[in-house]
Formats: C-alpha cells, sequence, structure tokens
C-alpha cells in the first residue's frame, strides 16, 4: 500500500503539468467568452438603469424661422443691395422695384381726384341754385293755388305753377343725385391714390429682421412677379425639434434638462432644456393624416415632436435649420 501512494501522487503532478501545458488558443476559448459575457451582461444593466432616466432619439433636427421674401408688386429690379449668405439688419433695403410705372400712375390717380373735387365745387353750386329754384316755385305755387280756390287766379296759371314746382323738385333731386356721385368717387379715388401710393412703397423691399439671407433666386435686371419667392432671411435664434415616439414622452415635460449632440460637431454636447410637448402626433398632423377605422389597421408607434431650446449661447456655431441632432433629455 506504502508503494503505490508514491506512484499516484506522480500520476496527479503529471496530469497537473499536462493541463498547464495546454495551447494558449485552448485557454482564450474559454477565457474570452466569459469575459465577452460579463461584458454584455455590465453593459445590458447600464443601458436598462440609464434607459429609466433618460430618453434619446436621432430623429430630431435643428430648426428656425425663415421668412421667406416676395415683392408684392411686379417689375424689374433696378437695384439689388445682398448677395449669397450676407448678414442683414431690420430695416436695410435689400431691393429696389423700378418704380416709374407706379409713381405715373400714382400722378394720373391725383389729376382725377382734383378734377373730381373740381366737378363737387360745381356741383354743389348747382344743389344750392336747385334749392333755391325749389323755394321760388314752392312759394308760387302756394300763392297761386291760394288765388286759385278764391277764384281770382285761372286754372291755367294754377297747372302752370304746379308743373313749375314738379320741375324745380326733380331738378332738386338730379342735383343732388349728382352731387352725391361726384363725392362717391371722390372717396374712391383718394382710395385709389392711398393703394398707388402703397404699391409705389412697395417697390422697395426692406428687411423684416435681423437675419441671414439664403436661397436667393433673383438677380438685378430680373422681371419679377407679384408674390414671387425672392430669397430668405433665417434669423440667429434656432431649437431643436425631436421625434420621441410616444412611449417615451411619460415622463417628459417642460423645463427639463437636455443634452444635445449635433453631428456637425461630435466632440460637443450643448445644453438645453425641453419647450414645449406638441399636442398631437406627427402623423395626425400631416397633409394626409391616416385612416385608422378600417380592416386593415397595424398598429405603429406613433412619433411627437417635442421642442428643445439651446441654454447656452450658439452663436460662434454654425447650426443651421435641417442639421441631424441626437437630444438626450433627463426626465428622472
Amino acid at each position: 500500500m506504502e508503494d503505490k501512494k508514491p506512484e499516484q501522487q506522480i500520476t496527479q503532478e503529471s496530469e497537473t503539468e499536462q493541463e498547464d501545458n495546454r495551447p494558449e488558443y485552448k485557454k482564450k476559448r474559454v477565457l474570452v467568452p466569459s469575459i465577452t459575457a460579463i461584458v454584455f451582461l455590465i453593459c445590458g444593466i447600464f443601458y436598462s438603469i440609464h434607459s429609466v432616466y433618460y430618453k434619446s432619439t436621432d430623429d430630431a433636427f435643428v430648426e428656425g424661422h425663415v421668412i421667406t421674401v416676395a415683392p408684392r408688386v411686379a417689375g424689374i429690379v433696378l437695384h439689388l443691395n445682398i448677395e449669397d449668405n450676407q448678414e442683414v439688419k431690420k430695416g436695410d433695403l435689400l431691393l429696389e422695384i423700378d418704380p416709374n410705372d407706379y409713381e405715373a400712375k400714382l400722378k394720373e390717380t391725383k389729376a382725377k381726384l382734383e378734377e373730381a373735387k373740381a366737378a363737387l365745387i360745381n356741383s354743389e353750386h348747382q344743389v344750392i341754385k336747385s334749392f333755391s329754384d325749389l323755394d321760388f316755385a314752392q312759394a308760387d305755387y302756394e300763392r297761386y293755388s291760394k288765388m286759385y280756390k278764391k277764384g281770382i287766379s285761372s286754372k291755367q296759371d294754377y297747372d302752370a305753377s304746379k308743373n313749375k314746382l314738379t320741375a324745380a323738385q326733380s331738378n332738386n333731386n338730379s342735383a343732388k343725385a349728382a352731387y352725391d356721385e361726384i363725392n362717391a368717387s371722390i372717396k374712391r379715388l383718394e382710395a385709389e391714390v392711398e393703394q398707388d401710393e402703397l404699391n409705389l412703397s412697395y417697390t422697395k423691399i426692406y428687411a423684416a429682421q435681423d437675419g441671414m439671407i439664403t436661397n436667393r433666386t433673383v438677380e438685378e435686371g430680373n422681371y419679377i412677379q407679384v408674390a414671387q419667392p425672392l430669397f430668405a432671411i433665417v434669423p440667429e435664434k434656432m431649437w431643436v425639434v425631436a421625434n420621441f415616439k410616444e412611449t417615451q414622452i411619460a415622463n417628459m415635460k417642460k423645463g427639463q434638462p437636455v443634452s444635445i449632440k449635433i453631428d456637425t460637431y461630435s466632440g460637443k454636447k450643448f445644453k438645453g432644456e425641453v419647450d414645449s410637448i406638441q399636442r398631437s402626433t406627427g402623423a395626425r398632423q400631416s397633409l394626409f393624416p391616416p385612416e385608422n377605422a378600417v380592416g386593415s389597421y397595424v398598429k405603429i408607434v406613433q412619433r411627437v415632436p417635442v421642442k428643445i431650446i439651446f441654454k447656452e449661447d450658439i452663436s460662434n456655431y454654425n447650426i443651421v435649420p435641417g442639421m441631424s441632432v441626437v437630444p438626450e433629455v433627463k426626465v428622472k
């Protein structure tokens, strides 16, 4: 028995040496899957915890006010004072349309107005004269009427005075109608003068806000039509519209902090804040909203637009509407 124990010990030691002498690739076959499983487990736990406190989406874009500029009157562009991507200030003269036609139209309307005012004065004199003739005819008729009743005057004289009264009343009505017509014409011409003055002022287009010129399609010398888009002014103020899934906005509300990552600046995270949540889904506000009351209905997770504002100065960055964004909202 004592002789066998050393032999068993030697056998166990040799087996251990054989295990330790296994090739490295065989050891990695066991080690790598174990480490990978542990890493995935830790990442899964971290992601689960993180997803409870933070909500993010890649369906988000930078938005801003885009003011499309179009003329109110047609004509040839006489002066163009802007270039592509030029910064402008509110009140700057951007474009001037040839005003000659509108100046001539204004002068013509003013001349018609003066002519109508002169005609009104003459018509007023006619009204005064018609009232005088009417008073005389009325008095003459009353006098002959009394005399006819007493038998002093003949029926012929009575009828003549009555006819003169009728003619005087008719002339008076015609004079008043002509006066009213000319007066109405004056008011119409005054309105035309105001409109012509406005049209003349519309030949000069000024900047409505501070911003940058973009999408310019007009050149000096072009003939432009009413409401034809010429260019756009994009103000400096920007924000983000993020289309979160409806399952992500349960705990989202105004004022929550947001970390904003813009693709253009991959190494920078901008500070933001939830400003508001749209009161309808994006599909509901589309041009042709879906009709769900059909037999082929398929449930689809809807997207709800959320407006996010920047809480830091971004004037030193080239951030423009349409840029892709990945916002992360802290909901808890």
